[in-house]
């Protein structure tokens, strides 16, 4: 490894996030949790006109590596066409109330699923769009097709898993093998801005995997039951400075998240989003930077909210 502006640091721990001191000109955060034994790194760097060498060797390769952190890397130029679009609306969405799986609630006049389809496929690195969705909802999405929301990338379909993991694989089976990224979406994000997304795409190009996070806001407590379950209490106050809450997309090299699918498929390990595969086989996940707008539609009260933050934005437009 060579970098050659910024110093290089190195931190070592089992959890938590490195912030260069410099990373104000960046929006992309280095995870610092890892399981891949690391048995020795040697860099170099620029200081003060003069080329400096570090290295250090890990006398244990049981425990997390060392992450090397540096504002000076600059992502790769994510190439026209090469990225497969994953959007996953296979979901029920019970908390909405609704009398229909929440995605396909109308959003401003239009499906909340619909709205993500035309953001991300608008952008130039989309080669094809995959929907994973009951076949039964199949008509929505070549519907809005015909009005030209997919931009002209082929659409087909996958059929969704009874886990989300397994959707995500269905959705994968159903890419185009010669695309290099996968962009994994969740249909009830529908305020995803595409300059958040194309800076995703760039780390994971140049990392391998990448995902949409924000700092968590609020205090966040470990529980515990407390006698029959029916009561918890606290067990620790997490530091809030290390959590992120994470946001999709999601975007992973294929044969990464393949790599992932066989390890977590041989061990039987659960997995709640997408980079956790990556996780857990040691690989690196960038995290990317949000906005706060990006919410997940799950109650009413999500709702209200999106119809607030898409108001607020047409007004921005034309004043």
């Amino acid at each position: 490894i060579s970098l050659l502006s910024d110093p290089i640091f190195i931190f070592s721990g089992w959890f938590g996030f490195l912030v260069h001191s410099k990373m104000h000109t960046s929006s992309s955060l280095f995870q610092c949790r890892s399981r891949t034994p690391f048995v020795s790194f040697q860099g170099s760097r620029v200081v003060q006109g003069k080329k400096k060498t570090s290295s250090w060797k890990n006398s244990s390769t049981r425990r997390t590596h060392p992450l090397v952190v540096s504002a000076s890397i600059k992502p790769e130029k994510v190439a026209s066409g090469s990225v497969s679009f994953v959007l996953l609306a296979g979901g029920v969405g019970k908390r909405m109330g609704a009398n229909m799986p929440k995605q396909y609630i109308p959003l401003r006049g239009q499906e909340i699923a619909l709205w993500s389809l035309d953001i991300i496929s608008a952008l130039d690195e989309v080669g094809e769009v995959v929907v994973v969705c009951d076949p039964s909802y199949e008509d929505v999405f070549t519907g809005a097709q015909d009005k030209g929301l997919c931009h002209g990338k082929p659409l087909t379909f996958a059929a969704p898993g009874a886990e989300r993991m397994d959707s995500v694989e269905n959705g994968l089976s159903a890419c185009d093998e010669s695309k290099t990224l996968v962009c994994i979406h969740d249909s009830a994000r529908p305020l995803v801005r595409p300059d958040d997304v194309r800076k995703c795409m760039q780390d994971a190009k140049t990392h391998g995997a990448a995902v949409l996070g924000v700092k968590c806001k609020a205090t966040v407590k470990q529980a515990q039951p407390v006698g029959d379950d029916s009561l918890v209490m606290v067990a620790q106050t997490l530091d809030r400075s290390t959590l992120w809450e994470m946001h999709t997309p999601q975007i992973i090299e294929p044969q990464l998240l393949k790599r992932g699918y066989a390890h977590v498929r041989e061990v039987g390990a659960e997995v709640t989003d997408d980079v956790s595969i990556v996780e857990a086989i040691g690989e690196p996940v960038i995290i990317t930077e949000d906005s706060y707008e990006n919410l997940k539609v799950t109650t009413p009260e999500d709702l209200v909210a999106a119809e607030g933050i898409l108001d607020s934005r047409a007004a921005t437009v034309t004043a």
